[in-house]
């Protein structure tokens, strides 16, 4: 996947979801770019992509904290689960590859189980 690829897949995905109130692009190279989602003004979901090494990192940030995220490190997944997000769950579930649009589909489901939206 090229990272125009990439982008176009991020900006698609994220118009689904309303409880994203802001879509700003922080950066952008020839091989990566990093997003920051933005829901309320100490609650966002910043997207990392690099499309040369593999390395992706998709982060619920509340209060300047992770409070969920999953991430790739050599196309290698792993998931920071929300109860425990300094922790790696490298479990079948945890290490499966997720789209963006699941990604978000995860963090909506967080957002309104703990009533942030």
């Amino acid at each position: 996947m090229t990272i125009e690829e990439r982008i176009q897949e991020i900006e698609r995905a994220v118009r689904r979801f309303t409880f994203i109130r802001s879509i700003v692009r922080v950066d952008e190279t020839r091989y990566s770019v990093k997003y920051r989602l933005g829901i309320d003004p100490d609650l966002f979901v910043q997207l990392y992509f690099n499309v040369q090494t593999g390395t992706a990192g998709l982060v619920l940030i509340h209060q300047g904290r992770r409070i969920y995220g999953r991430d790739s490190e050599n196309s290698h997944w792993h998931r920071h689960p929300y109860h425990d997000p300094d922790s790696h769950n490298e479990s079948p579930q945890g290490a499966r590859t997720v789209s963006i649009e699941e990604f978000l589909t995860e963090v909506q489901a967080i957002l309104v189980q703990e009533d942030l939206v």
